[in-house]
C-alpha cells in the first residue's frame, strides 16, 4: 500500500501591532496533517492557486466552538475585543505557572458581530467562532478578505434555531475502526456484491520527496482498507456511504462520472479534481473524524451546512450518529439531508448491508482510562527539537492527536529531506502491527490488531527492512530514521499519535466538554500542553520539576530543544 500524502500548515506568530493593519501571518509548510491529493486518474484541471487557503480553511480544526453545554442554554458574554493572549517570549525551562494558555472566547448566541483586533485574519476569526470563511464571505462586503483593519466590525452568521434529528444512527464503536472492525473481511463482502465495485480498480501514483515514483493498480477492497486503516474508520460506513450516494455496491455497471466522483463532484473542489475511489473515500472518512472528534473532544454542537444554513446538534446524539450527520450533510447528492439522517435513510442502507448496529456496539474510551507509560521516542542523551504541537492524527479531521519532532542534524548537509543518522525509537514494548512506507504501527497490548487497545503511530519514519510485521520489540529499541517518507513532507521530522481502542485520543483535552476526559500524552515524564486552541502550539512541560520546551519550526533557537 501506499502511505498518505501529508501536508503541514504552521502559522509564523505575528507580533500585537500598534498600527491599524493587522498582521497577516505567513504559512510555512513544514510538516503533516492536511490531506494532499493522490493522483488516481489524470487531472485536467488547472491547480487553483486558492487551493491550499481553501485546504486550511476548509480541513482545519475550529478554534473556540460553542459547546455542547451551551446548547438550549442562554449564555451572555461580551464581545471579544481583547486583544489574543499569544505569546511568542517563552523561554526554555520557564515553569508551568507561567506559560500563556489562556482560553479563547466562544461563541453564543449573544454575539452577532466580531471586531478586529491585531493579529486576527479571517480564517482565525471563522475558527474561533466555528464557522466556515465561506460563511463570513457571504455575511460581509469585504474588499480584500486579506486585509483587515484594527477596529473593523466583522458580522457572524445568525444563530441556529432547530436541531438535527435525533435519531441514533450508529454506535461510536462502528464508526471508529474499533474492537469488531478486524474481523470483518471486506474483500469477501465487496466480492459478494454486484459487479461495478467488485469490478472497479483504481491506479495510484505517488511522488517520493527525492522524485522516485511509486504506481501500481488497486482494487476497491484495497482501496477501502487501505484508507479504513489510515483514518481508523471502521469500512462498513465507508462501504454503506458507497452504496447509499452511490448504489455502488448494487450495480452492475457504473458511469464514468460515478466512478471518478462517487461522493462529491468536481466542481466542489474549486476546480481542482480529486478524482477516483482513494481520493473521494479520504474526503468521506476525514468529514467523518472531523464530525465525531469535533463533538466528542472539541465540544462543537453546530452544524453548518454549504448552503449557509446552521443547526444545533440534538444533544442526545452521540458521537458517531453526529459524524455521519456532519458527513452526509456535505454531500451534494443527498438532496432531502434530514431523510438521509433518519430511520429511513443511511441507517437503513447499513442495517440491510451488516444488520443491527446497535447489536454490535462496544466501548471505545473507557472514561477512567490511562495512559501507560511512554518514553520519548528517541534514545536518551540525544537532543531532538519539539518542532510541531497537537495536529491531527492522520488528516486534519482526527483529533488533535499528534506532535512532532526533529532530530539532530546530520554530520554532512542534505537538504531539508533527508534520512536521519539518528534513531526513533519505541516508545514502551509492543508488537509491530502493521508497516508501511514511512509508517510503523506499535501496538502495545501485541494482538496486532489496531483496533484493540494502545497503538502508537510513527509517521515518516524510513524503516528500511529493519522491522516486520508481528516482530515484537522493546522500549528504546530502534523502530527506523525521521525522514520525509510516508506522504508529501517538506522536512524530515517524526509524526507520532495515540490510539486507544482505534479511537484518535487528543494530545492534550483542553477543549473537552465537560464529563469527557482524555489522558494526557506523556513520555519520559514530558506531558504535551497545547496553547489554547491552535494548532501546532504548545508545549511539552516536565512534570517533576516544571521545565518546558515550546513548540517551534527550526533550530535556530534552544527554546524547542528536548532530550532525557
Amino acid at each position: 500500500m501506499f502511505a498518505q500524502f501529508h501536508m503541514t500548515l504552521k502559522a509564523i506568530r505575528c507580533p500585537p501591532l500598534a498600527i491599524a493593519a493587522v498582521c497577516i501571518c505567513a504559512l510555512v509548510l513544514s510538516g503533516c496533517t492536511i490531506s494532499r491529493q493522490v493522483k488516481s486518474q489524470p487531472d485536467t484541471s488547472p491547480r487553483d492557486p486558492t487551493e491550499e487557503n481553501q485546504a486550511s480553511t476548509e480541513q482545519r480544526e475550529p478554534d473556540a466552538a460553542v459547546t455542547v453545554a451551551q446548547v438550549r442554554i442562554q449564555i451572555t458574554m461580551a464581545a471579544p475585543e481583547a486583544a489574543d493572549s499569544d505569546d511568542s517570549s517563552a523561554v526554555p525551562n520557564a515553569p508551568v505557572s507561567q506559560l500563556a494558555t489562556d482560553p479563547e472566547p466562544e461563541a453564543t448566541a449573544q454575539i452577532s458581530s466580531h471586531r478586529v483586533v491585531a493579529g486576527d485574519t479571517l480564517t482565525r476569526i471563522a475558527e474561533r467562532y466555528a464557522v466556515p470563511v465561506e460563511s463570513l464571505l457571504r455575511a460581509n462586503d469585504l474588499p480584500n478578505p486579506n486585509l483587515l483593519e484594527v477596529g473593523q466590525i466583522i458580522a457572524l452568521p445568525a444563530p441556529p434555531v432547530d436541531y438535527t434529528p435525533a435519531f441514533h444512527i450508529l454506535p461510536d464503536s462502528l464508526l471508529v475502526r474499533s474492537t469488531t472492525a478486524g474481523s470483518f473481511d471486506v474483500d469477501a463482502f465487496i466480492n459478494s456484491q454486484g459487479d461495478a465495485l467488485r469490478e472497479l480498480t483504481t491506479p495510484l501514483t505517488e511522488t517520493r520527496f527525492d522524485g522516485s515514483i511509486r504506481s501500481g493498480t488497486f482494487s476497491a477492497s484495497d482501496i477501502i482498507n487501505r484508507v479504513s486503516l489510515e483514518y481508523s474508520v471502521d469500512p462498513r460506513i465507508l462501504i454503506a456511504f458507497l452504496e447509499y450516494a452511490a448504489g455502488m455496491l448494487t450495480a452492475n455497471e457504473l458511469d464514468e462520472e460515478t466512478r471518478l466522483f462517487p461522493l462529491r463532484q468536481a466542481e466542489a473542489y474549486n476546480r481542482v479534481q480529486r478524482a477516483g475511489l482513494y481520493n473521494q473515500l479520504s474526503w468521506l472518512a476525514d468529514r467523518l473524524n472531523q464530525g465525531y472528534y469535533g463533538w466528542k473532544y472539541r465540544g462543537e454542537a453546530i452544524l453548518e451546512q454549504p448552503d449557509g444554513s446552521r443547526l444545533f446538534y440534538e444533544p442526545s446524539l452521540n458521537p458517531g450518529t453526529v459524524a455521519i450527520q456532519y458527513a452526509l450533510a456535505q454531500l451534494a447528492a443527498v438532496s432531502d439531508w434530514r431523510q438521509a439522517s433518519s430511520e429511513q435513510g443511511i441507517y437503513q442502507t447499513y442495517q440491510q448491508l451488516f444488520g443491527e448496529p446497535a447489536a454490535l456496539a462496544q466501548e471505545t474510551v473507557p472514561a477512567n482510562l490511562q495512559q501507560p507509560e511512554l518514553t520519548l521516542p528517541f534514545p536518551r542523551g540525544d537532543r531532538w527539537r519539539f518542532t510541531g504541537g497537537f495536529h491531527g492524527g492522520w488528516g486534519n479531521g482526527s483529533a488533535w492527536a499528534a506532535i512532532d519532532f526533529a532530530p539532530p542534524p546530520n554530520t554532512a548537509p542534505g537538504g531539508s529531506c533527508y534520512t536521519s543518522e539518528y534513531p526513533a525509537t519505541a516508545v514502551a514494548r509492543g508488537a509491530i502491527a502493521r508497516l508501511d512506507e514511512g509508517v510503523v504501527i506499535l501496538d502495545l497490548d501485541e494482538d496486532s490488531n489496531e483496533g484493540t487497545g494502545w497503538t502508537i503511530l510513527y509517521l515518516h519514519i524510513d524503516h528500511s527492512d529493519m522491522l516486520r510485521e508481528g516482530q515484537i520489540v522493546e522500549a528504546g529499541n530502534i523502530l527506523g530514521y525521521a525522514s520525509c517518507l510516508g506522504g508529501f513532507s517538506n522536512a524530515t521530522h517524526l509524526h507520532i499519535a495515540r490510539r486507544y481502542n482505534g479511537e484518535w485520543l487528543p494530545a492534550d483535552c483542553n477543549r473537552c466538554p465537560a464529563g469527557v476526559a482524555a489522558p494526557p500524552f506523556v513520555m519520559s515524564d514530558w506531558k504535551v500542553v497545547g496553547l489554547a486552541s491552535q494548532l501546532y502550539q504548545g508545549f511539552l512541560v516536565h512534570q517533576l520539576d516544571n521545565r518546558s520546551v515550546v513548540a517551534e519550526q527550526g533550530r535556530y533557537t534552544a527554546v524547542n530543544e528536548i532530550s532525557w
